[in-house]
C-alpha cells in the first residue's frame, strides 16, 4: 500500500479533488494530466499529450479525455465528469469514486450498485502511448461498457473550436479505429485488447470550461470533438485494455506489455519513494539526446534548472549514467562559453549569466558524487576552461570581467539571473551589476578548477588562475560583506550594494568553495532562518521589505509581479540545508530532518506525488505555477540525501538563534 492515500468523503468533494491534480510522463516527452476525480480544469490537462514532429515538437493534445460508462438494464453511469460554461457539472461520475490508491501507478475504484470498476493508466515508457486497463469485480453477470473519446487535435496552449475543417472520417483497426483530425497531425489509433463494436456518432461538445484558466485570467472555453463510443462486455473478473497511440499495437499484446511497463514503474511507499518516482518523469530521451525537462505541464528544457536538477535526479534515480548523458548533450550547445536557456528553441537565446557557471557546478557535484574527480575532470576540462575563457574576456559583450575581477553582468530589459520574471516587457527584478550567487559560483569554479588542474600537472593552468582565485575572493568580500550587516548584499551596482534579504546569499554559503568565514556564513543562515525560511523553500524577498508579495495570484502580471518578490521555492533548501549541516554539524540534524518532513505533506497538496514550481510566502504556503518541477523535486531529494548520509568530525554546535 501507498502512504498517499485519500477517503472517499474527499474523493467527491469537488473542492478539494478539483484542486489535486495527477500527472504521469514518459521519457518520449509525453505525459498524462488531469484532476483526482478526472475532470480537466487546464487547457494543458489530457489523458495523452505528446510533442508532434510537424509542429516543431512542441506538445499537442490529442485525446483529452476518455468517458467510461456501465450499463446495466435501461440504465446508463457515466463515470466521467466535464465541467461546462457557468460551473456545470455533467455527467457526475466523481460521485462513483470509491477509492484510489498510489502504488506503481494509481488505482481508482468506481462503485455503481454491486459492481465494483477498477481503473489504472500510464504512458509506454519511450511511445506515445497510453495503456488504461479497466477490470470487473464484485457481480456475477456481464456487464456492458462504453467508452467515449474526447478528442482535442490542438496545442497545449490554445484551445479548440467547432469548426467546418474537423475530418470526421476513421479508419477501421483491429479491435478500433484511426482518426486525425488535422492536417499535419499523427494518426490517434484507439484499441481495445478485446473484440469490441465501434458506433460513429460524430459531435461536437460546446463550452467545456476548465477552471484553472478562468482562475488565472486566460481563455477557458473549448470545443472537443468526439467521433463515437465503443462498447464492449466484460465479465466478472475480466480486464480489459484501452490503447490510445499515434501507432498501430497488437491488441493480442495489449495485456502483456501493460503487465511489463507497470512492473517497471517504482513503488510510491514513502516520501523518498514518491520523490524517487516524480524524478523519473522529467527525463527525457529524444533522438541521440538526454535532457531534463523543466517541470509539467507547459515547461521545455531551461538550460539552468536542468543543471541544478541534475544531482538530485542522478541521486534519486540511481542512474549514474545520467550525469555524463545530460552533460554531454548540452555541452552539444555551448557557444562563446555560454548555454542557450532552451537547448530545444527554434531560435536560441543566450541570456543567462551563471548558466555556464551552474554547468560547472554539476560538473564539480558529479566529481565529488562519484569520487573520481580527476576523471570527470579530463572528460570536461576544455569546456570548463572555454566557459572561463570567455568570463575573463567578456565576449559575451553582457558579461565582463571587472578589474577586481568579478563578474558583472547588464543587458537592458534582459533579466540574466533565475530570477527571471517579466512585467510589461520589463524585468520585475532586473538585478544588473554585481550579483551575489553568479560571483560565488565563479570564486567556487576557478577554485574548484585550480584543484583539478593540480593533479592533472596543469601547470600553464595554474600559472594564469591561481592569482586570480585570490584577488576574486578578496574582492567579494569587499563587494557583498559589510559589519554593518547580518547578510549579504544580492546586487552591487556602480559601488552600491542592495541590501534587501534574497536567498542568492544562501547559495554563495553552501557552496564547496567560499571566500566567506565560519562566522559569516553562520550569521547569513541565521538571517536566512530568521526571514526567509518557510515549510516549502525559501522565500525570494524578506517580508518586512516594501515590495514584498506573500501570494502568488491574479492575472498573469500579477503573479510574474510575485513569483521572485516573496514566494518560496522548494529548490533552494538544499543549500540551506547543506550550508546549515556545515555549520552546525551533526546538532543541525534534528532541525533540518523537521524541516525536510514538510514537504512530505505538499506531496498531496496540489499535484499528488510531486512538488509545484513555487510556493506562497504567506501560510497557508499554498502550490502555485506549474504543478511538478524539476529542480524543487531534485532538490529536497538531494536535501534528504545530504541530511541522511551527513558525517562530521566536528564538534557539535547547536544553533539557538
Amino acid at each position: 500500500m501507498s502512504y498517499l492515500k485519500f477517503d472517499k468523503e474527499q474523493l467527491i468533494n469537488l473542492e478539494y479533488s478539483l484542486h489535486r491534480e495527477l500527472l504521469r510522463s514518459n521519457r518520449a516527452g509525453s505525459y498524462i494530466s488531469t484532476t483526482l476525480n478526472g475532470c480537466n480544469t487546464r487547457k494543458y490537462h489530457g489523458l495523452l499529450v505528446c510533442p508532434v514532429d510537424n509542429f516543431g515538437g512542441e506538445k499537442h493534445v490529442l485525446l483529452s479525455s476518455l468517458d467510461v460508462s456501465i450499463v446495466q438494464g435501461d440504465e446508463e453511469f457515466c463515470l466521467g465528469i466535464h465541467r461546462y460554461q457557468g460551473g456545470i457539472y455533467n455527467p457526475r461520475g466523481h460521485t462513483y469514486i470509491q477509492n484510489i490508491e498510489f502504488g506503481n501507478i494509481p488505482k481508482i475504484t468506481y462503485c455503481v450498485g454491486n459492481a465494483l470498476i477498477t481503473m489504472e493508466r500510464f504512458l509506454v515508457a519511450k511511445k506515445e502511448q497510453i495503456l488504461i486497463r479497466y477490470t470487473l469485480e464484485g457481480v456475477n453477470e456481464k456487464i456492458i461498457m462504453r467508452f467515449k473519446p474526447f478528442l482535442a487535435f490542438r496545442n497545449i496552449h490554445q484551445l479548440s473550436k467547432a469548426n467546418l475543417y474537423v475530418n470526421s472520417k476513421y479508419k477501421t483497426l483491429l479491435n478500433g479505429i484511426s482518426v486525425c483530425l488535422y492536417d499535419g497531425y499523427p494518426d490517434l489509433c484507439m484499441q481495445f485488447s478485446r473484440k469490441n463494436e465501434f458506433i460513429p456518432v460524430p459531435d461536437w461538445y460546446y463550452n467545456v470550461e476548465y477552471l484553472k484558466e478562468l482562475n488565472r485570467g486566460y481563455e477557458y472555453l473549448e470545443d472537443l470533438f468526439v467521433p463515437g463510443y465503443f462498447e464492449l462486455q466484460l465479465a466478472p473478473g475480466e480486464s480489459v485494455i484501452f490503447s490510445a497511440g499515434t501507432e498501430t499495437s497488437s491488441p493480442l499484446a495489449l495485456k502483456q506489455r501493460f503487465t511489463r511497463e507497470l512492473n517497471q514503474n517504482p513503488r510510491r511507499f514513502t516520501f523518498l519513494s514518491s520523490l524517487k518516482n516524480a524524478a523519473e518523469q522529467f527525463i527525457h530521451y529524444k533522438k541521440n539526446e538526454t535532457n531534463i525537462i523543466a517541470g509539467f505541464p507547459w515547461f521545455e528544457s531551461i538550460t539552468r534548472q536542468a543543471m541544478i536538477a541534475l544531482p538530485g535526479i542522478v541521486l534519486a534515480t540511481g542512474k549514474s549514467s545520467l550525469y555524463p548523458e545530460v552533460l554531454n548533450t548540452y555541452k552539444k550547445y555551448l557557444r562563446n562559453g555560454l548555454f542557450p536557456d532552451n537547448i530545444h528553441s527554434a531560435k536560441p537565446v543566450y541570456h543567462s549569466a551563471d548558466t555556464s557557471l551552474w554547468y560547472i557546478w554539476a560538473v564539480q557535484q558529479y566529481a565529488l558524487m562519484f569520487h573520481s574527480p580527476l576523471g570527470v575532470w579530463l572528460n570536461y576540462k576544455d569546456t570548463v576552461k572555454e566557459i572561463l575563457s570567455n568570463y575573463k574576456n567578456s565576449t559575451s559583450g553582457f558579461i565582463r570581467m571587472t578589474k577586481d575581477k568579478l563578474i558583472y553582468s547588464e543587458k537592458e530589459r534582459i533579466a540574466l539571473t533565475w530570477m527571471d520574471s517579466y512585467l510589461d516587457g520589463e524585468p520585475v527584478i532586473q538585478r544588473s551589476g554585481l550579483t551575489v550567487e553568479t560571483n560565488a559560483l565563479w570564486y567556487n569554479t576557478i577554485v574548484f578548477a585550480l584543484e583539478m588542474a593540480k593533479q592533472s600537472g596543469d601547470e600553464s593552468f595554474l600559472l594564469e588562475w591561481e592569482g586570480i582565485a585570490q584577488q576574486v575572493g578578496e574582492a567579494f568580500l569587499q563587494a557583498f560583506w559589510s559589519q554593518g550587516h547580518d547578510h549579504l548584499a544580492d546586487v552591487v551596482k556602480d559601488g552600491i550594494p542592495n541590501w534587501s534579504v534574497r536567498p542568492n546569499m544562501v547559495i554563495a554559503v553552501s557552496l564547496d568553495h567560499s571566500p566567506l568565514t565560519k562566522e559569516q556564513k553562520k550569521l547569513v543562515l541565521s538571517a536566512a532562518k530568521r526571514k526567509l525560511l518557510t515549510p516549502r523553500g525559501l522565500r525570494t524577498l524578506s517580508p518586512d521589505h516594501l515590495r514584498y508579495k506573500g501570494v502568488v495570484e491574479g492575472n498573469p502580471a500579477q503573479r510574474e509581479a510575485a513569483i521572485h518578490m516573496g514566494a518560496a521555492w522548494p529548490w533552494l533548501m538544499q543549500f540551506f540545508v547543506k550550508g546549515y549541516l556545515n555549520i552546525h554539524g551533526s546538532g543541525g540534524l534534528p532541525f533540518v530532518k523537521q524541516l525536510l518532513e514538510n514537504f512530505e505533506e505538499a506531496m498531496t497538496e496540489h499535484c499528488v506525488g510531486t512538488l509545484s514550481e513555487v510556493y506562497n510566502g504567506d501560510p497557508p504556503h499554498q502550490g502555485k505555477g506549474a504543478v511538478s518541477q524539476a529542480w524543487n523535486v531534485a532538490g529536497i531529494y538531494y536535501a534528504l540525501h545530504t541530511t541522511n548520509t551527513f558525517k562530521t568530525n566536528d564538534k557539535i554546535e547547536v544553533d539557538t538563534i
